[in-house]
């Protein structure tokens, strides 16, 4: 038998007008990590969530489990692909 491990993060919902009046409040909690749903009658419009920066890097592990065979057809080779993709920002 499986058994399934749930990890319930907490969620907090905001209408609009609690929203406009706890704004620096709301901003806190996301940051914190915290689910905020701001709706509007009821129903959920926008989800608040702290800003991650795109760091231009890839991932050394995703790229390390990724199995890439050459193919003799191929016009440029994954590492050059990879490169690209770095100095593009990618």
């Amino acid at each position: 038998m499986a058994i399934k491990i749930a990890i319930l993060m907490a969620m907090t919902t905001y209408s609009v007008a609690e929203a406009k009046n706890n704004l620096p409040k709301l901003l806190d909690l996301a940051l914190k990590g915290e689910e905020v749903v701001i709706t509007r009658r009821g129903e959920p419009i926008v989800d608040l969530t702290a800003h991650r920066p795109k760091t231009g890097r890839l991932d050394a592990g995703l790229v390390r489990g990724t199995m890439i065979k050459p193919r003799s057809d191929a016009p440029f080779s994954a590492a050059d692909l990879i490169r690209q993709m770095r100095d593009d920002g990618y």
